[in-house]
């Protein structure tokens, strides 16, 4: 139902569940009354978490080549330049200190793997292939460099620090912990996981289920341990599409069946959380943060890191555009409100403002953007206008 409707209207899928989400809310006609942000967060953490392992799945790792260097800069040094650009627009716009406004960009970042997958995907379009891989690896590996700032600056704004760089250095061993536990845990939970299937006789139809629960205990392992879960469960996506020598199809479509209800489960429940009401006062500010997240911070972000990936002037426009933001930052806006502070929902809903604008502007514009700039091929691209 929600795909034809999505066809039809030629909107992103991912903006109509979040929209219904809304209308069930206090303010629709669904008149839900839901605001647990802890519990919003718990269960956000377990849906991207498996949207993530289906997204490594999906993504052939021998074709990643000739792009990783670039999409490894891209998730980190990109991350911090968009931050940075948008943490001091955030601070000029709303007036607040230049640490909430560090914080607010932190939150926003990161690309969002599940909004590139899906909305790649949705519209049709064969791009060249190291432009769609450098998208869709940066988009699965930045998600820890967002998280890492977002939990640094939350404790910093909660104890009130100020932005220098001897309170930002105490932060450095959390990073090296997150990564280098993510890569690990990843890595060689993959790995294991791959040999146990490939050696263990089990009936076909449960290697699906098996790989998820191996994987799922993979992140919660790694998460427990003050490692990157996100970051090991795509790894290990990776690694099992990769290495498995068993045949691997009941697994994508058990994982792909599994991502398309976290999604709706995950994009829903955001939208729940969202009191429409409270959006106008704090609408004109967001927007102006958005566009000047898509217009500015993300271009000078991406030519920045793949200048040296010799990609052309087309390309790289287009690199910079589909910069999606999805359910990641909405989800990351929940750990600073539910964390004892003084950030409010207030927060949470310029984030929500600011994924709506980009997955309206953006993702809606994933194909004719392409198209514009000439980089479908010519019979994709006659299928795409018939």
């Amino acid at each position: 139902m929600l795909v034809p409707l999505s066809k039809r209207l030629g909107a992103p899928i991912l903006l109509i569940i979040l929209l219904g989400g809304m209308m069930m809310g206090e303010d629709g006609p669904g008149n839900i009354q839901f605001d647990n942000f802890s519990m919003a967060y718990s269960i956000g953490s377990i849906a991207l978490a498996i949207i993530l392992f289906a997204g490594g799945l999906e993504t052939n790792l021998k074709s990643l080549k000739g792009v990783r260097s670039v999409s490894i800069f891209l998730a980190s040094v990109g991350v911090l330049v968009t931050a940075g650009l948008v943490g001091a627009a955030s601070s000029y716009i709303l007036n607040i200190p230049i640490e909430h406004g560090l914080l607010l960009g932190a939150v926003v970042a990161s690309t969002d793997a599940a909004a590139t997958f899906l909305l790649i995907q949705q519209s049709q379009i064969k791009l060249p292939k190291r432009l769609s891989n450098a998208l869709v690896l940066e988009s699965g590996i930045n998600d820890p460099m967002a998280i890492f700032l977002t939990i640094a600056l939350t404790s910093m704004v909660n104890q009130g620090l100020e932005m220098t760089p001897e309170n930002a250095l105490k932060f450095l061993p959390i990073f090296f912990q997150q990564i280098g536990l993510g890569l690990a845990f990843g890595v060689i939970g993959g790995l294991g996981l791959t040999k146990i299937m490939d050696r263990i006789q089990l009936p076909i139809g449960l290697l699906p289920p098996m790989a998820m629960a191996g994987a799922m205990a993979i992140f919660a392992a790694t998460s427990m341990l003050g490692g990157s879960g996100f970051l090991a469960i795509y790894l290990c996506g990776l690694i099992i599409a990769d290495k498995l020598k068993k045949p691997i199809e009941r697994i994508l479509n058990f994982s792909e069946a599994m991502q398309w209800l976290s999604q709706i489960v995950l994009f829903s429940m955001l939208g729940l959380l969202v009191t429409p009401g409270d959006l106008e006062v704090i609408l004109i500010p967001a927007l102006l943060i958005a566009f000047f997240l898509m217009f500015v911070a993300r271009p000078i972000a991406v030519f920045l890191c793949a200048l040296p990936a010799k990609f052309s002037i087309k390309e790289t426009t287009y690199l910079s555009w589909v910069g999606l933001r999805g359910a990641v930052p909405i989800f990351l806006a929940i750990f600073p409100v539910i964390t004892p502070g003084p950030i409010e929902t207030d927060f949470f809903n310029i984030v929500f403002i600011i994924v709506v604008a980009s997955l309206v502007l953006q993702g809606w514009t994933v194909a004719a953007s392409a198209k514009w700039l000439g980089l479908i091929e010519k019979s994709e691209e006659k299928q795409t206008l018939s």
